[in-house]
């Protein structure tokens, strides 16, 4: 399989998740382009970043039509979170890349362990068309636009969670509104990379390929799914990327 072509594949899986579980892609896109296509660790950071807008965007509206996203609320924490994002950004490369892939990993293994902890707790969830209400909005927009732009993984792995367990949101709608404020996020956070040099802009649109229909059939695939089994599955495959990633970057695989 030729490069660009494997980029799409990867595209479309990214996408397929940022729609299933608004997470942006960057869980998929970022160990895939370390691992399985061999760039630098800031480009693998910095060129998901552009990735993700189409694909928020897709998954965001998708979410939206189907009454599973709070498009206000995704707006407000995006407006709090963009100058955080590009604050990140500049951090990760006084970092430097292979620690902020190995803080990735830890950061992804702790939410999926704290999220499979309440799956397997609580039985049920609420309905879709109740919204939570997001307490300390500006708090918890700097604090993802900051991991966004640091980390390059679109900031939905801190939000759904928070937005769920903390703030109130049924899952699908935890999900449809992290992807409205991840599209706004990656945009400083592309920016800001770009400048940086940490943004490969071929292989970004090879990935953008797959990207746009993958996130409009994951947002479908979650408005269908139960929500127990989308708490579970997002758990499990945080935990699968994280543990790969981890032992990628510290050099046991």
């Amino acid at each position: 399989m030729t490069a660009p072509l494997l980029a799409a594949v990867v595209g479309l899986g990214a996408g397929l998740l940022s729609g299933a579980f608004g997470v942006g892609g960057g869980a998929v896109t970022t160990p895939a382009i370390r691992m399985l296509l061999g760039y630098p660790e800031l480009v693998a950071v910095g060129t998901p970043l552009p990735v993700i807008i189409p694909t928020a965007i897709a998954g965001a509206m998708t979410h939206a039509r189907l009454g599973t996203a709070d498009v206000r609320a995704g707006l407000l924490l995006g407006a709090w979170g963009a100058p955080a994002a590009v604050v990140g950004a500049l951090l990760s490369r006084v970092v430097g890349g292979r620690a902020v892939l190995i803080i990735t990993a830890v950061v992804i293994v702790a939410v999926a362990v704290d999220m499979m902890r309440f799956s397997l707790s609580v039985a049920g969830g609420g309905p879709d068309n109740v919204s939570g209400r997001v307490r300390s909005p500006a708090l918890l927009g700097m604090a993802t636009g900051l991991y966004s732009g640091f980390l390059g993984l679109g900031g939905g792995f801190v939000l759904v969670p928070l937005l769920y367990r903390l703030n109130g949101f049924p899952i699908k709608r935890a999900i449809g509104t992290s992807l409205v404020a991840v599209a706004v996020f990656a945009v400083p956070g592309s920016i800001t990379h770009w400048a940086l040099g940490h943004v490969d802009i071929g292989l970004a649109l090879a990935l953008t390929v797959g990207v746009v229909p993958g996130a409009i059939i994951g947002a479908r695939l979650a408005f269908a799914a139960r929500e127990r089994t989308i708490r579970t599955v997002f758990a499990l495959f945080l935990a699968s990327v994280g543990v790969v990633m981890g032992l990628t970057e510290t050099g046991v695989l």
